[in-house]
């Protein structure tokens, strides 16, 4: 059977940053080449960046994007790389469609160009658009309807991109088609398990299409997005062959034999799961037989781990990508602004990691003694900014009591924090969890003010977790654990009143994030949470703290995605409605 080498480009592109994600895809092509590799596929949309969002209704973005695309095609060529095929995403214009209701704006495609011999020689769209979840592009994007066949080297090769893997039926096209590979571009966000859930789609596509198939996705953080790349390649029977590392990027390399080109195909009218397919043959010899090379299957991350690197690369990008040189944060000694420094310190480095102390009259010593111990721990820098002076100026102005003195304490550190952000050029970091900002327990324009919120989708019973994780990979490397122990065993607080504790005003976390799951993960209704053994009153009180606080997770900074449906993005509930989760009395 004729023999192909394929290169996989798992690579972290910038949202609108053509120039250099072009010199990424010449340098990863310059790699693929010199590894010998036939074919080099890159991910969804790499040359523009994913997700465009409505960047990509631009006519002079869309212009740009294919200027670009035909320009890489010239210069790879121009680079002795001809004879590669390059598989890149980018963003295409839809021809002869007409603009209309139900069609976006300058009819935008999401598209693949096959680059070969210094020229695009193919170009598809899309098929199925991603609209659930995250996802958004029946907005942006018009929808294809053609699968291309490319005749490399003797043997057939068809593509899809990301969603259209997901749909039943394509796999029958593929089938039809007589491919030998199926090669998939992807910009796949990572959330917790979704490796076991993509490699098993793509073993089951891989047998229902009779093909091997190569899975390539981006890595690397947009927003709110991070993407964990995960590529993979299986072959016909669903095999693994080859698997790149989460969260780096990698070029990865696998030697495939496969079917022989069958180049009779269907009468160009015929559709098959509702697609035309067209044929181009790039090249219809066979390679000389050569020893194939065994590619890695890299092992997986552990559930934790796995969490704690994308909290760690969602931050990291987030502050390279935007240009800020820092972050600054309020470190209170508490478990959340703890570990909110140690993943700012792996992200960026203790040097570019700024912590500020906001002792107030009711902070206890422990606040102090554990937010100095982190600093001694990571290296960060951490600068003393006593509040009591400040508090009390502005209380001998207002009078102020109860909840509006306590949330004063919490406004006043937050200008602290803003003005030595405008000052210096940090960017200020949030560091409430999930399960506070779920149950509007911060403080508007106070612990919510920032650009950046890395613990927004984790749960406050996971940010403990995390915590011990992080100290036990520390000590199992030989390092020191960042987080000091008094931070993890000690009830937390936000220290507004004397003796403050978070069970005063919450449930037990591990109650409240049960609760949470099933409410605002799940989509339950209250009814329905009670009927999985929690008690009613409860139930309501939770429900009701969760449906009085959108207004403020409207104005809360974004963060990481690491759930299956964090706020923001995938969870979209009116700040201003009627419907009330009340449960059915007897």
């Amino acid at each position: 059977m004729p023999q192909l080498r394929v290169a996989l480009a798992q690579v972290n592109a910038r949202v609108g940053d053509l120039d250099h994600n072009a010199a990424l895809v010449l340098d990863r092509c310059r790699e693929a080449y010199e590894a010998g590799a036939h074919l080099v596929v890159f991910p969804e949309m790499v040359l523009t960046g994913y997700p465009l969002e409505d960047l990509a209704m631009r006519a002079s973005v869309v212009a740009a994007s294919r200027a670009k695309a035909d320009a890489l095609a010239r210069t790879l060529a121009a680079e002795g790389l001809g004879d590669l095929v390059a598989v890149v995403g980018f963003l295409d214009h839809a021809e002869g469609v007409t603009e209309g209701p139900g069609v976006p704006k300058n009819a935008p495609q999401n598209a693949l160009a096959v680059m070969h011999g210094g020229e695009i020689v193919a170009r598809q769209a899309k098929i199925h658009l991603w609209n659930y979840g995250v996802g958004d592009e029946i907005r942006t994007f018009v929808p294809g309807d053609v699968l291309h066949v490319l005749e490399i080297h003797g043997t057939d090769v068809a593509m899809v991109i990301c969603e259209d893997l997901w749909r039943d039926g394509i796999a029958s096209a593929v089938r039809a088609s007589g491919a030998g590979l199926l090669v998939v571009p992807n910009g796949s966000p990572y959330e917790a398990d979704k490796d076991d859930v993509r490699l098993d789609l793509c073993r089951r596509r891989a047998v229902e299409g009779d093909c091997a198939l190569a899975y390539v996705n981006l890595v690397g953080g947009q927003d709110e997005l991070v993407f964990d790349g995960d590529s993979l390649v299986v072959d016909a029977e669903g095999t693994l062959l080859g698997r790149t590392a989460q969260f780096v990027e990698e070029l990865l390399v696998v030697d495939l034999e496969l079917p022989a080109a069958r180049r009779l195909m269907p009468p160009t009218d015929t559709r098959f799961a509702g697609l035309r397919i067209t044929r181009t043959v790039l090249s219809s010899d066979p390679v000389a037989p050569y020893e194939p090379v065994a590619p890695p299957v890299l092992p997986r991350l552990d559930d934790l781990e796995e969490i704690y690197r994308a909290l760690v690369v969602g931050l990291r990008d987030y502050v390279e990508k935007n240009g800020f040189r820092s972050v600054l944060l309020g470190l209170s000694g508490g478990i959340d602004s703890t570990l909110c420094g140690a993943i700012a310190v792996d992200a960026l480095g203790p040097e570019r990691v700024f912590g500020v102390s906001n002792p107030s009259a009711y902070s206890s010593e422990h606040s102090r003694s554990d937010a100095a111990e982190l600093a001694k721990r990571t290296g960060l820098d951490l600068r003393t900014v006593p509040i009591a002076p400040m508090v009390e100026a502005f209380q001998e102005a207002l009078g102020l009591s109860g909840l509006a003195e306590e949330n004063l304490q919490a406004r006043v550190r937050a200008v602290v924090w803003m003005g030595l952000s405008n000052q210096e050029g940090h960017l200020v970091l949030a560091c409430g969890n999930k399960s506070e900002v779920a149950t509007g327990y911060s403080t508007i324009y106070g612990d919510a003010v920032g650009g950046y919120a890395p613990l927004k989708d984790v749960r406050k019973t996971l940010v403990w977790e995390l915590a011990r994780w992080r100290n036990a990979y520390a000590e199992a490397h030989g390092e020191t654990p960042p987080i000091p122990e008094n931070t993890i065993s000690k009830p937390p607080s936000a220290e507004l009143r004397p003796g403050q504790l978070d069970s005063d005003s919450l449930p037990p976390y591990e109650i409240l994030d049960g609760i949470l799951d099933a409410y605002v993960e799940r989509d339950l209704s209250a009814a329905a949470v009670v009927a999985e053994g929690y008690d009613p009153q409860l139930v309501e009180r939770v429900v009701t703290l969760v449906d009085r606080a959108e207004y403020k997770r409207r104005q809360y900074p974004p963060g990481p995605k690491v759930t299956r449906r964090n706020f923001g993005r995938d969870r979209r509930v009116p700040i201003t409605h009627g419907w009330r989760e009340h449960l059915v009395k007897d």
